[in-house]
């Protein structure tokens, strides 16, 4: 069994930049099985939205409203995988969460088998 754990939120100015992690626990073989990752985002009130995908093959895809601002990456051990926000505005604000899945087409289509526990991310004007 795997398990997701996302950190790095807190509260930034706009303009700013915040780098989230989510690692991955469990056996190397578990883990590895679910190198299709994405992270999704959920504002107050609203919709939970994917903003990123990393496949398997590193193939990346963004939201429209995070392109040219935020970076998915993952380390060597396909364990973690980070999103490098950069230029934070207001609307970032949200609650994100990773998730993991052996198919791509699960984690953009936000049917994942594993998700984290989100963490909190404001953005202050």
């Amino acid at each position: 069994q795997v398990q997701l754990a996302e950190s790095g939120g807190d509260l930034v100015q706009v303009g700013g930049s915040l780098r989230l992690a989510c690692a991955a626990s469990g056996t190397s073989k578990s883990i590895f099985s679910i190198s299709d990752r994405a992270w999704y985002r959920q504002a107050p009130g609203k919709q939970r939205e994917l903003v990123a995908v990393l496949t398997r093959g590193g193939r990346t895809n963004y939201a429209d409203s995070v392109k040219g601002r935020f970076t998915i990456s993952r380390d060597n051990a396909m364990s973690t995988v980070y999103i490098q926000m950069n230029e934070l505005e207001p609307e970032d604000t949200a609650v994100y969460y990773c998730s993991a899945d052996s198919n791509s087409a699960y984690v953009i289509r936000g049917t994942s088998d594993y998700w984290g526990q989100g963490t909190q991310v404001t953005v202050s004007s």
